[in-house]
């Protein structure tokens, strides 16, 4: 039986070699299959992602990104998981301005996506806009309300803007289910009660 030769098939071939390299530990060989299915075709959005997420789990935030970046271009309303990691990468650079855009269209794909407001939140916060990191923020912990991640920054944030009561609310809450965090907040913040 011949081998389908076409782009559509030699792609689908290709994806499941690089799955296979992949399955056996072979990266650099799944790495060199993802790099040949972009030489075929610039755009394919497995290969964008899959090469974006090796090259980052290897230290090469610049490349993923330019991968993320390739990716979220040509296929803007894939995913929203493809924008917050292009966001998550971009905070861990340094470029939260560029990191919070990529966390608005995450949560404009997908609202309930409580990680990409948490990283919202934190660039809001490093780009001088507390309002809006507020917002976000509390849009985390209303859909994480047992993750302390969301709370803690919350809690910092109230407080650094001389919001003492609502910083206080949070520790008190925090207390009841994670009170290290809690503690940790009152010895960072001054705030007991």
């Amino acid at each position: 039986m011949p081998v389908n030769t076409t782009s559509g098939g030699s792609q689908r071939w290709r994806k499941l070699q690089a799955m296979a390299w992949l399955a056996l530990g072979q990266e650099a060989r799944a790495l060199q299959v993802f790099d040949a299915m972009l030489a075929q075709q610039p755009d394919d959005a497995h290969a964008l992602a899959s090469r974006a997420h090796h090259r980052a789990q290897a230290g090469q935030r610049a490349a993923a990104i330019a991968d993320l970046q390739a990716l979220v271009a040509a296929h803007p309303r894939r995913s929203a998981a493809d924008w917050f990691n292009l966001g998550f990468l971009l905070e861990a650079d340094d470029r939260p301005a560029e990191a919070a855009a990529a966390f608005r269209q995450a949560v404009a794909l997908d609202a309930r996506l409580d990680r990409a407001w948490y990283g919202l939140g934190l660039a809001l916060i490093r780009t001088g806009q507390p309002d809006e990191a507020v917002a976000a923020l509390q849009r985390n912990t209303e859909l994480q309300p047992m993750s302390p991640y969301g709370w803690y920054q919350l809690a910092r944030l109230h407080a650094s803007r001389e919001n003492g009561a609502e910083a206080l609310k949070i520790i008190r809450h925090l207390r009841g289910f994670e009170p290290k965090v809690a503690a940790q907040l009152e010895r960072e913040t001054g705030l007991t009660g």
